[in-house]
């Protein structure tokens, strides 16, 4: 088992990601450029689905999958999430100790945000996620902490996400050596292989997406974090994008990051940055 910080396999430049590219161990350029990254990702699940609109990526695996679709869209009629939403919102205005809420530390008083994250932080030179900057918001009101993994946090998650659908994913990384290294690191990670199976997230997403796995298909990493959280019909629950890093990194027999580690923060931020321009749908429900 590769432990913590292991690394097995080498790292594909996602700005040469073509068909015949992808997972032939292309060293990354000298210099992090983003935007190519993005349009080359983009342009290799584009080749590999031509009949998939690209506004369809949103939708994770019902993108490919049209009867797993139909069946997801009348789930959709009634969705799961709804209660979690209405108690997100509750909990977003309900005012802190000292007369303020969250709605205080955000622009737009935290509608239509969720596109903006995860962010570079100049002053921490670190990646914050939306669950960073909401217990952030609580620290300042003299509020504790969350759990990342608690009901409280999925529901604020949740109702951040719905405030925010239909605004296109527009995250930033600025022209600043640490924010360029933090997308690197993310980039870095996705692409390296590790664990028991010697698998990279590119393999289960990239290279075998489409493919059948459990009587499912494998869904593409284009657009997977605009609709999370999700419901997970399988547990009952909300699970939000980093329980759902653990439990891939755990399936290729590798021992797992926390929740809003500074490896799984970057990896958020490079697959975020590779789904811009797409807009945010969450929450979700996935089987």
């Amino acid at each position: 088992m590769i432990r913590r910080g292991g690394r097995r396999g080498g790292v594909v430049a996602a700005g040469l990601l073509t068909g015949a590219l992808l997972g032939l161990g292309f060293p990354a350029p000298a210099r992090a450029d983003p935007e190519a990254d993005r349009i080359g990702f983009r342009s290799y699940f584009q080749q590999r689905f031509p009949d998939v609109p690209a506004e369809a990526w949103i939708d994770g695996m019902y993108a490919i999958d049209e009867g797993a679709r139909q069946q997801w869209q009348e789930i959709e009629d009634f969705p799961p999430y709804e209660f979690t939403v209405e108690e997100g919102q509750a909990l977003f205005q309900d005012p802190f100790g000292d007369g303020r809420s969250y709605g205080d530390c955000f622009p737009d008083a935290g509608r239509g945000i969720r596109q903006r994250y995860p962010r570079f932080d100049s002053e921490t030179g670190e990646v914050e996620t939306l669950e960073v900057a909401i217990n952030g918001c609580r620290a300042r009101h003299g509020e504790p902490a969350l759990s990342y993994d608690s009901k409280e946090m999925l529901a604020l998650t949740a109702w951040i996400a719905y405030a925010s659908r239909g605004r296109p994913m527009a995250v930033e990384v600025p022209d600043d050596a640490r924010a360029l290294a933090a997308y690197e690191e993310g980039k870095r990670f996705y692409y390296t292989k590790r664990g028991r199976l010697d698998m990279a997230c590119v393999d289960c997403h990239g290279r075998y997406a489409g493919a059948f796995i459990r009587g499912d298909h494998l869904s593409a990493s284009l657009g997977h974090p605009t609709h999370f959280p999700v419901y997970r019909l399988k547990l009952g629950g909300m699970v939000s994008l980093h329980k759902r890093f653990h439990g891939c990194i755990r399936d290729v027999g590798a021992e797992p990051f926390d929740e809003q580690s500074r490896e799984f923060r970057r990896l958020e931020y490079f697959l975020t940055y590779m789904s811009n321009g797409l807009e945010a749908n969450g929450p979700a429900v996935r089987k």
